[in-house]
């Protein structure tokens, strides 16, 4: 059956009506449209002619949907929640990002072949693509620490490496009864777990589940002692993995985890990925014996096999949706998960900071200093109010920013955070300069995906504001478009020491180019008449002067950049146009620009990223990004999509009316900002 929601649905067969008959399957929305999209409409009532049945997995209410099925014939359905879940258990209420739908059997029970257990015998699984975004998928899957339930701690305190890792799984789970687990069975594993390993530390691995109190594990307290200890932190799967070396498991999806980790785990049950040349099975099992590589086994599993969904275009999804979306989650939750304390805020900032930040713990807002200190939170103070020994996390806008301006109080897309200083003060390291020393060494996986972000802004008109408009025409020659800035601005005043003024900007231009066609362009909010940086009689040194316009477009149409700080200088990098810097912006100073301003020291001799590196550290790495359609987390494409279409956020009426009033006071900016 054609699968619906993935492009143009012309021609595309309905789905057909799965009775389903327990309360999980017929009242969650996310379940019942990834099932529609992938073919399956949910309904109530009896099966009639071309109808299917929908049972959860071998839950205990399965039985229902089992016996209508045999007594009508009806074709059985089992669903299951797919690997990479969501943040919390789905007892928490959180929907999923995917379902396994098999319409043969269940993935965890080898008692009778499945549509994966088929699918790994049979596909041919050697596809170069494939096997490419395969690697790459488990390769950003590890990074992000991501796992089915990603509410986990990448930094908590992980136990000394060098242990023997035996991971419990709940009781009476139907993946544990179809190993025929039980306490003596996962006694029996820890035994030989000492017994391979003499003298070695014995890790016991809580399930997420057990310890939030919702289910029983299979060891007790009385398991452990002398070499052995529980491990019931919410820590990554992938550092506990790190520290192994030997994994023990009866059939936890963990045991999946720890073979693309590397690791070769003794498995006592018959999961999916055991029998495949991967582990070291205690059962023997006769319908598998392909030898598969670790690629070859997570593109079956992993790409091929589940039901993905994509949240933020509700369509069905690939892998790739599926990380993103929870690679965004998971790293607010980790971020703002003890709360915020926020200094220096505005009003009209408040809601969009509390959207970004505040999900987990709502963001207080305190001008007292000793706030945070006293309800164990962390504090967050807007840039531009931060003292210079300020401890506090700065907080500014990011490089995709909105279809509007920021002066005219248009809500963001994007936040940055930084907790070593900000991007726009070159006399100090700021967390964005270090992450892009780090990407001067790019994985496979990180260089393809900033290499199409690259790509997709190089073809587009997305930049930070968005704003419209034809440019104007321009003569020939060699074209240099000179952007405005706004002069009170701080990184005019931190990173531009020298060239201080549009009117010493624009001087200094066209006295070192003296033949060339200089194009100059104001910066917008000084063009509204919201910010002081008005430049008198710009005919004096411009051939040109476009005021309005898409900048994108001009980009396109020049030869050249001379910039202070512009953010248009990176923008016109990603676009390959090349850059002249005259004072020290965050991409200067990495031999992607030419610098006659006063780039620091420590960025000479440095690390050399590509442009690749330079824009997967500012677009990718440092900003979080917000949905302006959903309002949850999401990727910087996410963004890039709601820029393009126009459904972007936009300022209130109250917003509009202050936007107006901050125009009048545009030289008391200190009052607004």
């Amino acid at each position: 059956m054609t699968p619906l929601g993935t492009g143009d649905d012309a021609g595309a067969e309905m789905p057909r009506r799965l009775r389903v008959y327990t309360a999980g399957l017929a009242r969650s929305a996310r379940i019942r449209r990834i099932l529609e999209l992938h073919g399956e409409r949910v309904a109530l009532g009896w099966p009639r002619p071309g109808d299917a049945v929908g049972v959860w997995g071998a839950s205990p209410y399965a039985w229902r949907g089992e016996r209508v099925a045999a007594r009508t014939g009806a074709p059985l359905v089992r669903i299951e929640d797919a690997w990479l879940r969501s943040l919390f258990p789905g007892r928490a209420g959180e929907p999923p990002l995917g379902l396994l739908i098999d319409r043969s059997g269940v993935h965890f029970d080898a008692g009778a072949p499945s549509d994966l257990e088929t699918l790994l015998a049979t596909h041919p699984l050697d596809d170069a693509a494939l096997l490419t975004r395969s690697r790459h998928a488990i390769a950003r899957i590890r990074r992000a620490h991501l796992t089915k339930y990603a509410a986990v701690d990448p930094d908590a305190p992980a136990p000394e490496p060098g242990y023997v890792l035996v991971i419990d799984q709940v009781r009476e789970d139907a993946s544990v009864r179809a190993s025929d687990g039980d306490r003596a069975r996962f006694r029996e594993m820890l035994y030989y777990a000492q017994d391979e390993n003499p003298g070695a530390r014995i890790v016991l691995k809580t399930h997420p589940e057990t310890a939030r109190g919702l289910r029983a594990g299979h060891y007790r307290s009385e398991d452990t002692g002398g070499r052995i200890a529980f491990c019931d932190a919410p820590l990554s799967p992938w550092a506990l993995l790190d520290g192994a070396i030997a994994v023990y498991t009866l059939s936890s999806q963990m045991g999946f985890e720890a073979i693309l980790a590397g690791h070769r785990p003794r498995v006592f049950g018959r999961p999916f990925y055991a029998g495949w040349g991967l582990t070291d099975d205690e059962h023997r099992l006769s319908r598998r014996g392909r030898p598969l590589t670790r690629a070859q086994l997570f593109a079956g599993a992993a790409m091929l096999y589940p039901a993905w969904y994509d949240p933020f275009r509700d369509r069905a999804g690939e892998i790739e949706d599926a990380i993103v979306a929870l690679e965004a989650a998971a790293r607010g939750w980790r971020e703002d998960r003890v709360g915020w304390v926020g200094r220096g805020m505005r009003l009209w900032k408040r809601t969009p900071l509390q959207r970004f930040y505040g999900r987990h713990r709502r963001v207080v807002f305190s001008d007292d200093a000793d706030r945070a200190a006293r309800d164990g939170r962390r504090e967050m103070v807007w840039a531009g109010k931060a003292l210079p020994d300020d401890a506090a996390v700065r907080v500014e806008d990011g490089f995709i920013r909105s279809r509007g301006l920021g002066a005219e109080l248009v809500p963001p897309a994007s936040l940055v955070t930084d907790d070593l200083g900000i991007y726009y003060d070159p006399a100090r390291p700021s967390r964005l300069e270090t992450l892009i020393a780090a990407r001067a060494q790019l994985a496979d996986d990180q260089a393809a995906r900033a290499e199409a972000l690259i790509a997709r802004l190089a073809n587009s008109s997305v930049t930070k504001y968005n704003l419209t408009g034809a440019p104007p025409a321009l003569p020939d020659g060699h074209r240099i478009l000179v952007p405005g800035q706004v002069e009170d601005d701080a990184s005019v005043r931190l990173g531009s020491p020298v060239v201080t003024t549009n009117a010493d900007l624009l001087a200094r231009v066209r006295a070192e180019n003296p033949d060339a066609v200089i194009v100059w362009k104001p910066h917008p909010d000084v063009a509204a008449g919201l910010r002081p940086g008005e430049v008198e009689a710009p005919e004096r040194w411009a051939d040109v002067v476009a005021p309005q316009g898409d900048i994108a477009a001009l980009l396109r149409a020049v030869d050249a950049v001379w910039t202070m700080t512009s953010l248009t200088g990176f923008e016109a990098l990603v676009r390959g146009v090349p850059v002249t810097t005259l004072g020290a912006p965050f991409y200067a100073g990495w031999g992607l620009t030419r610098d006659l301003g006063p780039v620091p020291v420590r960025r000479h001799g440095g690390p050399r990223p590509t442009l690749a590196g330079l824009v997967h550290a500012a677009l990718i790495d440092y900003p979080r990004y917000v949905d302006p359609l959903t309002g949850v987390p999401c990727a910087v494409e996410v963004v890039l999509d709601r820029l393009e279409t126009g459904t972007v956020a936009r300022p209130g009426r109250l917003n509009r009316g202050l936007s107006k009033l901050q125009g009048i006071l545009a030289s008391r900016a200190h009052l607004w900002r």
